[in-house]
């Protein structure tokens, strides 16, 4: 790293820093949130696992016979990835508790898929996945498991979008996993993950394939791109989808401050509707 005139400074990367160690082109790369390790994949079988100084911690073959994409997963204990097969294959990497890597080991899968998964993504939290596969369907996985203990995830909700089965698609889960975004050439598609249902279709949106989906951290905004946009869209199936919940709490309220407290957060879902022109009498 050196210092420029204008007092800002140029980083020179060099040849010994992260050594060429995947033998196909990589596709994925991702550094975990506690700035432990960094995750590469390449569209081989092959994910990597570096620490910070380009040194390999270790070597996961994933036997899928190609990777499509690999991620890890918000709390920085889990890789994942899906590609030729059926299902999302999910490692936990271990360190021990003064910081040190000690292991990757196998953590759980999601089967259930009957041909190969093009994408699959991680809750905030962490507790849920979602998938989308060439078999025309995406599934809703609960992840909150004991793993240790042989427990498997939970398929939680199954949906059908046919245009998977025709061509590549991305994949976006919210924050709160109460909405599935897809996108499949030029358009997105925007689920309820309670009932199922698609909720709001925007079509052909850019000029070309939609490379990219996103939701912010607040699940109120998903953003696109594509062709040479990027485009914000209002998730408006987030708000209905909190208006839904509280208005089942309520029912079940037993005391006036949490009545009070769901019913606060429920006219505020209401009137962000309102000013959005979304709002269902």
């Amino acid at each position: 790293m050196t210092k420029r005139e204008d007092g800002g400074y140029t980083f020179t990367a060099t040849p010994e820093d992260f050594p060429k160690k995947h033998k196909a082109p990589v596709i994925n790369i991702g550094i975990a949130d506690t700035g432990k390790f960094i995750m590469t994949a390449s569209n081989d079988t092959a994910v990597l696992i570096w620490n910070l100084k380009g040194q390999v911690l270790s070597t996961i073959n994933t036997n899928q016979m190609n990777n499509t994409y690999a991620a890890i997963s918000p709390c920085s204990r889990f890789v994942a990835s899906c590609g030729f097969t059926p299902d999302v294959k999910v490692w936990e990497v271990c360190f021990g508790k003064k910081g040190d890597f000690q292991e990757v080991v196998r953590a759980f899968e999601l089967k259930g898929h009957s041909a190969a998964v093009h994408f699959f993504a991680f809750s905030n939290d962490s507790r849920r996945m979602a998938s989308v596969s060439k078999d025309g369907t995406w599934k809703l996985w609960d992840t909150d498991v004991e793993y240790k203990k042989q427990q498997d995830p939970y398929l939680l909700r199954t949906g059908r979008f046919q245009e998977a089965s025709t061509m590549p698609c991305r994949l976006a889960l919210s924050p709160d996993a109460q909405v599935l975004a897809l996108a499949s050439g030029s358009s997105i598609h925007l689920y309820n993950t309670r009932r199922g249902e698609k909720e709001e279709c925007f079509e052909q949106v850019h000029g070309e394939c939609i490379t990219d989906l996103s939701f912010d951290i607040t699940g109120r905004l998903l953003a696109s791109c594509g062709d040479r946009a990027v485009r914000l869209f209002h998730n408006t199936p987030g708000y209905r989808a909190v208006m839904e919940e509280m208005q089942a709490l309520l029912k079940r309220a037993s005391n006036d401050s949490t009545r009070q407290r769901l019913q606060q957060q429920l006219n505020q879902a209401q009137e962000a509707l309102k000013s959005l022109g979304a709002l269902k009498k």
